[in-house]
């Protein structure tokens, strides 16, 4: 069994490419000096007054040989050991920033995501390197977070209609329940549960991955806005929450999917509602937000948003009450399909809150429809 050769470290290596380097400049300058120094040094002897064949030209030009060669032989020394000397700083000044930025990776590896590399100040490639590596180093830590709440969240909201639907099962087995029409409504209802929840994450899942088709067509934009609160005026009025519109009938058109835009707005007005106390408000509102843009707001004024949590509002299964009940504070889901699906139509979807308590507000921002103005010509037809 042959032995595998352990590859070269960066000090050897830029060593050798010295030496290389340093071997080859002396090896021309030999060669140039061998075969040119001599004849021209001839020629001046002999513009200077000496016989072509006298014995003391023959000595001064074999003199002129020998220290041309003990001169380059002292030069390509001096020049290896200068090498070696550069080599060995440049290789200490670089290892050590390399060596941090190799632990960093080793402790990636080994699932330790809060590793960093810190400031090297090696050059600006490498401190290019380095901050390429804390960013994904810093996302994967935010990607595992996540998968563990979600995984975690999931096996929460899978337990309940679960741990309902085995219960039952076992009292019909042993005749303790029998079947009738309030059982089969509570069967139903926690397999809708289940459902719901399957759907939703398939649904996230495609829209962040972006297959999902869209069935585009051009509708005005208060359309989609007026069909959402039409749907959801009963449950306002249940809970005693005020649903305003406020719609520009001028905003423009829009095109999009009409089914996939009414789950988007329906999902923010749910999501108003859940955080909005009776007697409060919740304005549905379309405008116009510049040149070939409408915005679509949801204000309400519930609960509001801390600062440090609006950049994780639209992660899966983040809840800004993680103590909220899942049965009244939804899956977590709703909000993430939301913007999945509104940057599937070429739009944005952010949020703003002054604080807590204080409400929220989100904002769809689409692009608008542009129409192509016939010519005179055109028009005249």
């Amino acid at each position: 069994m042959t032995r595998r050769r352990r590859p070269r470290g960066l000090a050897s290596r830029f060593f050798l490419a010295q030496a290389i380097v340093v071997a080859a400049s002396i090896l021309a300058a030999v060669v140039v000096a061998s075969l040119a120094g001599p004849p021209i040094f001839h020629e001046h002897l002999v513009i200077a007054g000496h016989s072509a064949d006298s014995p003391e030209l023959l000595h001064v030009e074999r003199a002129y040989r020998d220290a041309s060669v003990i001169t380059l032989g002292v030069a390509l020394g001096t020049a290896l050991v200068c090498a070696a000397a550069v080599t060995w700083l440049f290789t200490r000044r670089l290892r050590r920033p390399l060596s941090a930025l190799t632990e960093a990776a080793r402790g990636v590896a080994r699932g330790r995501y809060d590793s960093r590399v810190p400031a090297l100040a090696a050059g600006a490639e490498v401190d290019a390197v380095a901050a390429s590596f804390n960013a994904m180093a810093e996302r994967l830590e935010r990607t595992e977070e996540l998968r563990r709440r979600m995984l975690s969240d999931l096996a929460h909201e899978m337990r309940t209609p679960i741990s309902v639907l085995t219960v039952y099962c076992e009292a019909l087995q042993d005749g303790v329940a029998h079947w009738d029409e309030a059982t089969g409504e509570l069967v139903a209802d926690q397999l809708g549960r289940l459902t719901r929840l399957v759907e939703d994450i398939h649904d996230v899942s495609r829209a962040e991955e972006g297959r999902i088709d869209l069935d585009r067509t051009e509708l005005p934009t208060g359309e989609p806005a007026r069909s959402a609160a039409e749907a959801q005026r009963e449950a306002y009025a249940a809970k005693g929450v005020r649903l305003v519109l406020d719609i520009d009938d001028d905003a423009g058109a829009v095109e999009v999917d009409r089914q996939r835009m009414g789950q988007v707005l329906g999902n923010l007005l749910t999501n108003a509602l859940r955080h909005t106390p009776p007697g409060g408000q919740v304005v549905l509102g379309v405008s116009r937000r510049g040149p070939g843009r409408v915005a679509v707001r949801v204000a309400d004024t519930g609960d509001g948003i801390a600062a440090e949590n609006l950049s994780r509002v639209f992660e899966r299964f983040w809840r800004g009450d993680s103590a909220r009940d899942r049965d009244s504070g939804g899956s977590g889901i709703g909000l993430t399909i939301a913007r999945a699906l509104v940057e599937a139509h070429g739009g944005t979807l952010t949020v703003t809150s002054p604080g807590p308590g204080a409400g929220a507000v989100f904002t769809v921002e689409l692009p608008t429809r542009q129409r192509v103005r016939p010519s005179p010509v055109e028009a005249a037809r």
